[in-house]
């Protein structure tokens, strides 16, 4: 294997990403460091369109399958798991590639996560209490008027906003402000930022895709085994059948808000890879740019 920088692909949900990493290993012997951060935890797999379990038997998939939804996972857990499943990869002589959509984890791996303080408990627990109380909105407005770069990286994910105000409040400085250590490893990246009109009839069928597959039964297992609620039901398509579950909304309310929320995602995540430092584009969708993702992956297994 070529030394030096290692692989990272960035691509917005629906755009191909597990179906081109399955192609790629055909003829690279590659590893995926999955960098998607509802995919980490168990039970959480119909929602999150997560690779199948025969999926990951032809193509090791890490960092899947990790922790319960009832745990905490931080992304300085993920670039601590990540970093050492890299390790793990590159000691048996295959190619580590780390590939997802969550912008947040990928840049943290890349450049390094800001040397902030430990999680203060008490400052959090307060944040959580208005975040029930009022929702995100005023949360994620108050972290805006303090950094709006950290309020655009946070994506309205409720730990994350509530993470940054939490050093926010205690330190006065954004969680930006913060020093970087250099990170462990360096990356090669490369971005696939399909169009909307690519994503829109592929986000859809997806939609359709995960209720047929068992949704609902994937969330109202969740809910009876976890009757509080976890951030990790804050997640796209998770919620909006919670509120189904309650009788707030139809089932084709459902089906449309997740619809809704999933096309707002991908053009958060399409602005956020356009912005993303040193990475090379491709405007196409994973399996459209399987040609030229082959070609660059092939030069780290030589």
């Amino acid at each position: 294997m070529s030394s030096g920088a290692l692989p990272l692909l960035g691509a917005p949900t629906a755009s191909g990403k597990t179906e081109l990493a399955l192609r790629l290993a055909e003829s690279v012997p590659l590893e995926v460091i999955s960098a998607d951060a509802m995919q980490v935890y168990r039970g959480m797999d119909v929602g999150t369109a997560k690779p199948s379990r025969r999926e990951r038997r032809r193509v090791p998939h890490h960092l899947v399958d990790i922790v319960d939804p009832a745990e905490a996972f931080s992304v300085a857990d993920f670039v601590r798991l990540a970093e050492e499943a890299i390790r793990g990869v590159l000691a048996r002589g295959r190619v580590p590639l780390v590939l997802g959509g969550t912008g947040f984890y990928l840049r943290g791996l890349s450049q390094g996560l800001p040397a902030v303080p430990p999680v203060d408990e008490v400052i959090q627990a307060g944040l959580w209490q208005q975040f029930e109380e009022r929702g995100l909105e005023p949360l994620e407005r108050e972290l805006r008027t303090a950094s709006p770069a950290d309020a655009e990286r946070a994506q309205h994910n409720p730990r994350r906003v509530i993470r940054a105000l939490e050093i926010v409040r205690r330190t006065g400085r954004a969680p930006s402000a913060f020093p970087r250590p250099k990170p462990a490893f360096t990356f090669d990246k490369l971005v696939l930022i399909p169009s909307m009109e690519a994503l829109e009839p592929r986000i859809e069928a997806r939609v359709e895709q995960i209720f047929a597959e068992g949704l609902i039964a994937e969330v109202r297992r969740l809910v009876e085994r976890y009757p509080e609620r976890l951030t990790a039901t804050q997640a796209i398509g998770y919620k909006e059948v919670v509120a189904h579950l309650e009788g707030r909304i139809t089932l084709i309310e459902a089906k449309e808000a997740v619809a809704l929320a999933t096309r707002q995602y991908a053009r958060r995540q399409r602005t956020w890879f356009r912005r993303e430092p040193g990475a090379r584009r491709i405007e196409a969708l994973a399996l459209d740019a399987e040609a030229a993702v082959r070609a660059w992956l092939e030069g780290f297994a030589r």
